[in-house]
Parts: structure tokens; sequence; C-alpha cells
């Protein structure tokens, strides 16, 4: 595994660890996607996509909870990476974090994956 990124950062109910794997940056919240905790999560994507990582995928492995707050985060990244010429894959949501996606819609602008193996090979497809 290429650590290419600063590791984790922790705010409160929620850290991120950022790293290069597979050619893409791997963005991995753990915890609670909040309104108290998006700025940290936010920090972290720019610091990705600044880092040369336009195809971004996102562990969700460790997310416990995401809100309103988070989706706007994500879509935003979304947002910045595609004017890259990149996009953001996410991978392995929990149930009660994909019912978020499912309620919004938002599961139709994102490439959502099983688990981060198959998120990372489609990334390096593309």
């Amino acid at each position: 595994m290429d650590r290419g990124m600063p590791g984790a950062t922790s705010r409160g109910r929620l850290t991120v660890d950022v790293r290069q794997q597979a050619g893409s940056a791997v963005v991995t919240p753990e915890g609670e996607l909040d309104h108290h905790t998006a700025d940290l999560f936010s920090e972290a994507l720019e610091q990705a996509i600044a880092g040369g990582g336009s195809r971004l995928v996102v562990d969700c492995t460790g997310l416990a909870f995401c809100d309103s707050t988070g989706l706007n985060v994500l879509l935003g990244a979304r947002l910045k990476a595609e004017a890259a010429g990149g996009g953001v894959h996410l991978a392995a949501m929990q149930p009660v974090v994909a019912r978020v996606f499912e309620i919004t819609g938002a599961g139709a602008v994102f490439t959502i994956h099983d688990d981060l193996d198959s998120a990372l090979a489609n990334v390096a497809e593309a």
C-alpha cells in the first residue's frame, strides 16, 4: 500500500484517513459524518483532490452515520473531482448510510461499489 498522502486526522466522533492506493486517492472516514464533523471530512477530500487525486474512492466501511451535511460535502467533492477529470466512487456503505443515498436519490449520481477492491478495480479501468 502506497501512503503518498498524510494519514489520519480526527475530530470528535470522526476520523479520516487519506492515502494513495492503486492509483487512486482513498479517503476513509470512520465514525459519524454530520454537521459537527463535516469540515474535517471536507478538508480531507480537498487535500486528496489538491494532491492530484481527482480519482477518489471513499471507503465507507467504518462510516456509521451520514446526514445531509455529509452528503452535501460528498456532492461538492464529486463536482470538484469531475472538473479535474476524475470522479468519486463510494465503497462498502453500511445500510444506515446507504439509506440516506437511497432516500435522497444521491445514489444515482455516484458510482457505488460493494467493497473497496471492486471500487479500486473499477476506477483503474476508467
